[in-house]
């Protein structure tokens, strides 16, 4: 039989019927115990009236005063079985109430103790239950600690930024520092090639700051997309008169792959060649003269596939995983002058996803070639 959680809402009310119940059988006890003394009691007080007095001249009296003392009893026992019974159910729904609280406090702790810095906090959950087999408040744990987790990767990953920031920036600034140095010093020459060496490593500085503000502005959200139907086959014919002169001078062969009657797709058609210059030059970069990349766009159902398959250096399998992070490189032997920022699949993921679209990253090892492919929705 299949499991059935049971609902906050519904341990709730149980609960409620639970203090009742328990509320009931201490009174119906309480009574059964006390009604036998107190009306033993009052009869007592009925032998008296009753020697004292005519039974026949004071039947009516006698009758009245043997209801009035009933009464008497029956109050009595039922006054000391609904304090018996408003004891229990207090108590019951005390130790009830702190199934509910407990959790709800214990999560109000860990809040701020992660506000304050401390994201290794975790709620612990019911053991032994799936996620789909806990109630509300285990699902509310659940939640938070995934939001805890997400808190931890996100306070990790700034860290991380602001390290490698600091590592780019270093290089460039150590350079141009050793250049001021060396003609301060009159050790180099203060001829154009020097300025020129100077004036290319601030040009450096220049593009990462510039890559940077763009990374920034594109994973906050903080730009608009000029949304509007655009052929796929313009822009892949923008690609090739951009770059299609640097393939030639580098001796690769770009082949274009396009399927017939391609539907429009709704971008923004600057962010998109934006993208695909980053994927084709990526591409053009890393293969090889003599060597081959293929620009392929298909249909695929509701949307459309843009894929740049190259057949350079590769990527291994472990670095699939990371070749969308920031700063991150797939050859650690690469300076910035021939790897460019680091960052320029970061910010091509991050303006894909902006298309409610999707990209990733194929390779078969080093040496092999790679693929990168991404899809955006037709337009309708």
């Amino acid at each position: 039989m299949k499991f059935i959680r049971t609902h906050l809402a519904w341990k709730v009310f149980l609960s409620f019927l639970l203090v009742v119940f328990i509320g009931g059988i201490v009174l119906i006890t309480a009574a059964s115990l006390s009604v036998p003394a107190a009306f033993e009691r009052h009869i007592v007080s009925m032998d008296e009236i009753m020697t004292k007095g005519n039974m026949a001249d004071n039947n009516q009296q006698l009758v009245s005063e043997l209801f009035s003392q009933y009464k008497k009893a029956v109050f009595e026992a039922v006054t000391y079985a609904t304090l018996a019974a408003l004891i229990a159910a207090v108590l019951a729904s005390y130790f009830i109430s702190r199934q509910v609280v407990n959790p709800t406090l214990r999560m109000m702790s860990l809040s701020h103790r992660i506000a304050e810095g401390e994201y290794s906090e975790r709620l612990s959950l019911p053991g032994g239950q799936q996620a789909d087999q806990i109630d509300e408040l285990g699902q509310l744990a659940l939640s938070f600690n995934q939001m805890a987790d997400k808190l931890e990767k996100t306070e990790a990953m700034r860290r991380e930024l602001i390290g490698d920031v600091t590592h780019e920036l270093r290089t460039p600034l150590t350079a141009v520092k050793g250049y001021l140095e060396g003609l301060m010093d009159g050790v180099l020459p203060a001829d154009p090639e020097t300025y020129q060496q100077i004036h290319s490593e601030i040009y450096r500085l220049q593009r990462l700051v510039n890559d940077l503000q763009e990374l920034s502005r594109v994973e906050a959200g903080a730009f608009q997309l000029l949304l509007k139907p655009v052929s796929p086959t313009s822009l892949i014919d923008r690609i090739q008169s951009t770059l299609g002169r640097q393939f030639e001078d580098k001796n690769i062969q770009l082949e274009i792959s396009l399927e017939s009657n391609l539907p429009h797709v709704l971008v923004d058609e600057d962010r998109i060649i934006q993208v695909l210059t980053n994927l084709v030059g990526n591409a053009l970069q890393y293969t090889p003269s003599g060597g081959k990349v293929t620009l392929l766009v298909r249909r695929e159902r509701s949307e459309v596939l843009f894929s740049v398959k190259d057949s350079g250096i590769g990527i291994s399998a472990e670095q699939l995983t990371y070749i969308f992070n920031r700063f991150y490189r797939t050859d650690s032997s690469r300076t910035r002058a021939s790897g460019g920022s680091g960052i320029g699949l970061t910010i091509a993921k991050a303006l894909v996803q902006a298309h409610q679209g999707k990209i990733w990253a194929e390779s078969n090892g080093e040496g092999k070639g790679s693929t990168f492919s991404f899809l955006i929705p037709v337009s309708r």
